[in-house]
């Protein structure tokens, strides 16, 4: 086919995918009936009220944003921003002499264009962060997860997963070939049934440490002494706990008083740490030289960019160097939590800064969440298949960078939109 200007342009430009129709003359068949069959399954996603809007930000992210296309700031209680880091004014300056002196990436991966100091830096970090051995970064928590079962476990070993863990969890054991087991939410009495007929060759215990959805804690405690009990494996996925949860944010492990429970973390640098993006993985120096050599999600995909890395270098120094951060969260996160129950609202989880506003039908979700975006609060509805039927919420994350005035707005709207809807009793 002659080299044709006019068709690059088209395609490159983006403005509008259908005139390729006018260069290429009728459309495929393939592509038309492609068309068809998901246009279906669109309209069936509209049709169960799931259908996911992506607000646009035009601003920094920060307890106060911008959205494209409404006037005015948003308080802002739907980030990850547990310590407000995101945009902190160190962070980004780490961020931006990272770039100057690192470049924008290695534009490979690591084991064939070789890694950057930084990089060894922040795996180093993350290991005596934890109390770990050896730590691997990845470019997503989801993909250090995808790695780690299909790269240690064999069809000889088993893994037993809580029924709520986190969809990377869920995806990466499907890709391995262990003996799969799933056991009831934080249900240790069937967890242990489950493990005592298991006559694997090694025995992976994995969960959340605190479940995303729900802000419930894993039994950390009776989770280690099931996996001494059966001589198994603990592997704990901290991404909602790194950096702001227990006494110094070592985690779950510290919150629930066991630390060096877990035997293999996996975490995020997208959420307390940076908010930019990035996981990792850290255990036993073994399980992270094999993940080096056969981990797919690793050895496919390019390193976290060196503005990323510096700017979670800093953030774990900002995490190390004072308890301010956890003390002004943990604050915020009562007094939010109080003045919600006081106002009549159910508000569940386990003292952390997930919390979800229970409601219970769907479409009563979506009109507590749009009652809160007339009043300044950007917060997100969640409904099935996210949650269980019957469980719909308004899910709020609290951040240290929130101030208390922030909190009772927050809370007086809540109040004001609850009792509109019917949820609060006069």
């Amino acid at each position: 086919m002659a080299f044709r200007p006019q068709l690059l342009r088209t395609v490159f430009n983006g403005h509008n995918a259908r005139r390729l129709h006018e260069i290429h003359g009728k459309e495929r068949e393939g592509v038309t009936k492609l068309r068809e069959v998901l246009e279906d399954r669109l309209q069936e996603i509209k049709r169960a009220k799931t259908w996911k809007h992506e607000r646009v930000l035009t601003s920094p992210q920060d307890t106060s944003v911008k959205v494209q296309g409404h006037d005015g700031d948003f308080l802002n209680f739907c980030a990850n921003n547990y310590l407000g880091l995101s945009n902190h004014p160190e962070v980004v300056e780490a961020a931006r002499e990272g770039l100057s002196k690192y470049g924008a990436g290695l534009s490979s991966v690591r084991f064939i264009c070789g890694t950057q100091t930084i990089h060894k830096e922040l795996e180093e970090r993350l290991a005596k962060f934890h109390g770990r051995e050896d730590a691997i970064l990845y470019g997503s928590c989801f993909d250090a997860n995808a790695g780690l079962f299909e790269s240690m476990l064999t069809p000889e070993d088993a893994v037993f997963s809580d029924a709520l863990n986190h969809a990377s969890i869920i995806d990466g054991i499907r890709l391995c070939k262990a003996q799969k087991f799933r056991y009831p939410h934080r249900d240790l009495k069937e967890l242990e049934h489950l493990l005592a007929h298991s006559e694997a060759r090694l025995k992976l215990i994995v969960t959340d440490g605190v479940f995303s959805m729900d802000g419930t804690v894993a039994p950390i405690q009776g989770l280690r002494d099931l996996a001494d009990k059966y001589r198994a494996l603990l592997a704990v996925d901290d991404s909602h706990a790194t950096g702001f949860f227990g006494e110094t944010g070592r985690g779950t492990e510290e919150y629930c008083g066991v630390m060096g429970a877990a035997d293999i973390i996996c975490s995020t640098l997208g959420k307390a740490v940076s908010g930019a993006a990035g996981g990792y993985t850290t255990g036993p120096k073994e399980l992270v030289t094999l993940l080096r050599n056969v981990s797919r999600p690793y050895l496919f995909s390019n390193a976290p960019p060196p503005p990323v890395v510096a700017a979670s270098l800093k953030s774990l120094e900002l995490v190390e160097r004072s308890d301010d951060l956890r003390h002004r969260l943990k604050e915020n996160t009562r007094a939010f939590r109080d003045g919600l129950k006081a106002a009549g609202l159910t508000v569940a989880g386990d003292d952390h800064p997930i919390c979800p506003v229970m409601v219970g039908e769907a479409s009563v979700a979506v009109e507590l969440a749009s009652g809160m975006l007339d009043r300044g609060i950007y917060v997100v509805a969640f409904s099935y298949p996210v949650v269980p039927k019957g469980g719909a919420r308004v899910r709020v994350q609290i951040s240290a960078a929130h101030t208390p005035e922030q909190v009772r707005r927050a809370v007086r709207a809540f109040a004001e939109v609850g009792r509109r809807a019917g949820l609060v009793k006069e």
